[in-house]
């Protein structure tokens, strides 16, 4: 396991393009990691509700020679926080002082590999049809995911008339989510450390029924409690920041799968395009 990699970014991994039981087994994981520090084998499989040799299996699909290992691992894992972004930004400078692009670019191509594997792709389709047919889709990120949500929500306003501006205003994510109702669906942007303002939105729009979509890191995010469906972004790499570049993937496939099935959204485009160019905003 490299450096840029931690346990969790390759326990997502696999929840996304691991055999159908290891894919189950990882999402148990990413929610109960604690349980591994203290567990025996069959008594791991016996709380996980898997068999014993799945256990061992998982141990080798993540890179360890022995679930002793796995175990290690996990003990220092749960026992050190979360590296700041301080701290990524010195593992920087300090190992990729003049191979940064090319650490990146790995990073990149699995990043895609992963959100490109089957189990994504068929999350991300079955949000088609509900978000065209959400009497309202809020769309709520907040410092780095703010362009995320403002792309989706900008470029979503432009197709389809049932996507609402991302709030601005100070107190903006309480005014708005708080009109949400059953028939909505709420698309909630954020990684670790997890913005609260987000996990707030999520929670509120629970509270009214709605429909939460997570565009997270992990089946262990806040905002995946509860959610109606969870897209466990790849985020891994070298930058000290975590990769944002597999959410505006996500987003843009979510905007195409909806524009390819919408009898409405071309000519919504086209007419937004003509008043646009009318009042002077394309400068060709």
């Amino acid at each position: 396991m490299s450096n840029d990699e931690t346990l969790k970014d390759r326990l997502s991994q696999v929840s996304a393009q691991g055999t159908p039981a290891l894919r189950s087994f990882a999402r148990w994981l990413l929610d109960n990691l604690s349980v591994v520090a203290f567990s025996s084998i069959r008594g791991l499989a016996k709380q996980a509700g898997v068999n014993p040799n799945t256990v061992t299996r998982m141990a080798k699909e993540l890179g360890y020679t022995s679930f002793d290992a796995f175990r290690t691992d996990v003990q220092a894992t749960i026992q050190t926080p979360a590296p700041n972004y301080g701290a990524r930004a010195q593992t920087l400078r300090h190992e990729h002082r003049d191979s940064a692009f090319a650490a990146l670019m790995e990073a990149h191509g699995k990043n895609t590999a992963t959100l490109f594997s089957a189990d994504i792709l068929d999350t991300l389709n079955a949000c088609i049809d509900p978000l065209l047919g959400a009497r309202k889709v809020y769309v709520v990120g907040v410092r780095s995911c703010y362009a995320i949500a403002h792309y989706f929500s900008y470029v979503g306003g432009m197709a389809f008339s049932n996507f609402v501006d991302v709030p601005t205003l100070p107190g903006g994510i309480v005014d708005v989510l708080s009109q949400a109702t059953s028939e909505d669906i709420i698309v909630g942007i954020t990684y670790e450390h997890y913005a609260a303002e987000v996990v707030q939105a999520c929670q509120i729009a629970q509270s009214r029924g709605a429909r939460v979509l997570a565009l997270t890191d992990s089946h262990a995010s806040p905002i995946a409690v509860g959610a109606w469906k969870v897209v466990p972004l790849p985020m891994a790499g070298p930058h000290f920041l975590p990769s944002l570049n597999s959410a505006f993937l996500a987003v843009e496939m979510l905007l195409v799968g909806m524009a390819a099935r919408s009898d409405d959204a071309a000519e919504r485009v086209s007419n937004f395009e003509d008043r646009i160019r009318q009042y002077g905003g394309y400068n060709v």
